[in-house]
C-alpha cells in the first residue's frame, strides 16, 4: 500500500504451497518479503517458523493488484498511431498487471505516437509510447551544467540521438 497512488485499493490473493512438503507444526510464523522480489504484481512472499521443533522456510506464491485511476484506450490503435486526448478515458486499472505505471495525465503524452499495438480498454504506460527525440545524430546541441552558484555551458556535436530517459554522447571542443 505504501507504493501505491493515493486512494488506489491494493488486493492480495494467496496462491498455495507445493502440497509435497511436510512442514513441521510452529508456534510462530513470520512472513517477510525476500530480498529482490517486487511488492506487487505476481511475487512471493517468504514465510519462515520462528517458533517450533523444526526451523523451516519457504516461499508462498503471492499476487497483488493495485486498483487506481489511469488513463486506457476507448478503442484499438496500431502501432505509430499518435494518441489524442479524445482517444482516452479514465477507469480503475490494475497498476501491477505492467512493469511500469499506467499514466494518469493526458498532458504527459505530448504529441507521442505508439512503439506498440494497443488494445481497446488497456491501460496506457510509457513503456507503449515511441520516447520523444530531442535531436538527432550530427545535431549541434547546447550542454548546460549547473550547481549553487556557478552555470558552465558548451556546444558541441551530436554522436547518438537524444531520446528521452537515455543517455546521449555529445563531442565538444575540448
Amino acid at each position: 500500500a505504501a507504493l501505491a497512488p493515493a486512494g488506489a485499493r491494493v488486493q492480495a490473493e494467496a496462491g498455495t504451497l507445493d502440497p509435497r512438503l511436510r512442514l513441521a507444526p510452529c508456534r510462530e510464523v513470520q512472513p517477510y518479503l525476500p530480498a529482490g522480489a517486487p511488492a506487487w504484481g505476481r511475487t512471493r512472499v517468504a514465510l519462515r517458523c520462528m517458533d517450533g521443533n523444526a526451523r523451516w522456510n519457504v516461499f508462498l506464491p503471492v499476487t497483488v493488484s493495485v486498483w487506481a485511476p489511469a488513463l486506457q484506450l476507448r478503442a484499438a490503435l496500431p502501432a505509430g498511431a499518435r494518441v489524442a486526448e479524445a482517444q482516452l478515458a479514465t477507469a480503475e486499472v490494475d497498476w501491477a498487471a505492467g512493469a511500469t505505471p499506467p499514466l494518469t495525465d493526458a498532458g504527459a503524452l505530448g504529441d507521442r505516437v505508439l512503439a506498440r499495438p494497443v488494445a481497446a480498454g488497456q491501460a496506457l504506460r510509457l513503456g507503449d509510447l515511441q520516447p520523444r527525440r530531442w535531436f538527432a545524430h550530427g545535431d549541434l546541441v547546447r550542454i548546460v551544467a549547473t550547481g549553487p552558484g556557478f552555470r558552465i555551458s558548451a556546444e558541441g556535436q551530436a554522436l547518438t540521438p537524444g531520446l528521452e530517459g537515455q543517455p546521449a554522447r555529445v563531442r565538444t571542443e575540448n
